[in-house]
């Protein structure tokens, strides 16, 4: 059944809490007709607009997504200021709930992305669990067939749920192609990094920072080399963005 949604930014964002969403998590199963869950963030909305010409299936990703589900404080308190209610559940918090309270022993669950010590580092936590994994090339932006076999994966291993961790947009593209392909299943998850966290690969900011917004300045002095131009130069996109979506909205 689908939920409330509230357009912000030309994104239309799932409105229900991290538990009503778990709990409708705990229904899918590799027999499901397939489903796919995307998380956008600052990044990801400043992304979709800069490249909305040169990129059309991706704002038609977010469009056909079973979910869509705002990752970042940061935009929802812009979409309170522009009187849009998100709540926000983070893909990494949402990864370690499924991980902890929705899977059951023997159920498969593949993993497009990462490297073979996540997978092996998820084997050891919860053995119990079917993992397979499926490591596309780097590039993926400008490889199509490796997008199409990454999506292929998804649905030849009919599994209960896929983490799709290759970056957006990479990732969505992915999830979306595999929703027409014949066989596919389950629900497939765009969570990033989240199995990193996981896997204490990358550690998250204290819980007040994060409940401050400020998550992304603790990434950013943890990271700077590979973040400062995200957080830094694209980033405050957003605020015009925002503006100019609530001038045109009104």
């Amino acid at each position: 059944m689908r939920t409330e949604r509230q357009n912000f930014l030309d994104v239309p964002f799932d409105i229900l809490s991290e538990d009503a969403l778990v709990s409708r998590l705990g229904s899918v199963s590799p027999r499901s007709p397939y489903q796919f869950l995307v998380t956008p963030n600052v990044d990801h909305i400043v992304r979709l607009h800069k490249f909305r010409d040169q990129l059309p299936d991706l704002a038609d990703a977010y469009r056909r997504a079973s979910y869509c589900i705002c990752d970042s404080r940061v935009l929802a308190r812009l979409a309170g200021w522009r009187g849009v209610r998100l709540p926000v559940i983070p893909g990494s918090d949402l990864s370690a709930r499924i991980f902890d309270d929705v899977l059951r022993p023997g159920d498969k669950i593949a993993v497009v992305g990462g490297d073979d010590a996540l997978l092996q580092f998820l084997k050891a936590k919860h053995p119990h669990l079917d993992l397979v994994q499926h490591v596309p090339p780097m590039g993926l932006m400008s490889n199509p067939a490796a997008r199409t076999a990454a999506a292929e994966f998804i649905a030849k291993q009919q599994p209960r749920f896929t983490f799709v961790c290759v970056g957006s947009p990479q990732q969505e593209l992915i999830a979306a192609e595999a929703a027409s392909l014949s066989g596919s299943g389950g629900l497939a998850l765009c969570v990033g990094a989240g199995l990193d966290f996981i896997a204490n690969r990358q550690r998250r900011a204290p819980l007040i920072l994060r409940k401050l917004g400020l998550e992304w300045a603790h990434r950013l002095f943890t990271n700077p080399r590979r973040l400062w131009r995200r957080y830094l130069v694209e980033g405050p996109a957003i605020f015009l963005l925002a503006y100019r979506w609530r001038k045109r909205a009104a």
